[in-house]
């Protein structure tokens, strides 16, 4: 049973990171413009949060599978197969849960204050320097809010990992997907316990979070 949990939090891990780097850098890109681009870009980024999880990884799975662009070069050129991997459910984690941290990376970024960016440049300080020294640390609440919801929709992604990542025992086969088999089989013990420690786990990630929100709400 410890095999799931360890798995899930592993992938969460991994995903949370890619999610948080790429939803953070694209939030912040496209967070000054305002073209038909920026809309479509962002319906993109948006889209695997509307739809159902198991189209988002059909699509996915046409495009990494043996006969997918990404699949059949990786299987000619590397004789490597992504499918029914591990690596294959960090993907399908990492792109359900872009949406959140991209939604609160761009509110946060639209919260910071220009006033600041504009005294900054000013004084003839570099975009970068504004970045790490102004934006980054007056966004910096909204971005940990970001890679805490990612994390904790990342642990518990079902449909988009089923579908590309299948339900292997201590290969590819997380808590979801284990609670979800377990349930099928009869198992209810089994699902039991792993139901009420996803549903701790999130509790506590969250309440968490307003704790902190709060106290940090407080203190300004």
């Amino acid at each position: 049973m410890i095999e799931p949990i360890l798995l899930s939090i592993r992938i969460a891990a991994i995903a949370t990171l890619f999610s948080g780097v790429i939803g953070t850098v694209l939030a912040y890109s496209l967070n000054k413009k305002d073209s038909f681009i920026k809309d479509f870009l962002e319906v993109l980024i948006i889209l695997p949060m509307i739809l159902p999880p198991s189209v988002t990884g059909y699509l996915l799975l046409i495009l990494i599978g043996k006969r997918g662009p990404v699949g059949a070069f990786l299987l000619e050129n590397f004789d490597y197969s992504i499918v029914f991997t591990w690596i294959a459910a960090v993907l399908a984690a990492a792109i359900v849960s872009l949406p959140l941290m991209y939604q609160n990376a761009k509110a946060a970024f639209q919260g910071v204050d220009e006033d600041y960016i504009k005294i900054a440049r000013t004084l003839g300080a570099s975009e970068r320097r504004i970045f790490f020294t102004i934006t980054l640390p007056l966004a910096k609440a909204g971005l940990i809010s970001g890679i805490v919801l990612t994390f904790a929709r990342s642990a518990g992604e079902f449909g988009a990992t089923l579908m590309v990542a299948g339900n292997i025992p201590g290969k590819t086969q997380t808590i979801p997907t284990a609670i979800y088999f377990a349930n099928q089989r009869g198992d209810n013990a089994t699902a039991n316990i792993l139901v009420g420690i996803m549903v701790a786990f999130s509790f506590v990630l969250i309440f968490t979070l307003n704790r902190w929100t709060k106290k940090r709400e407080d203190r300004l």
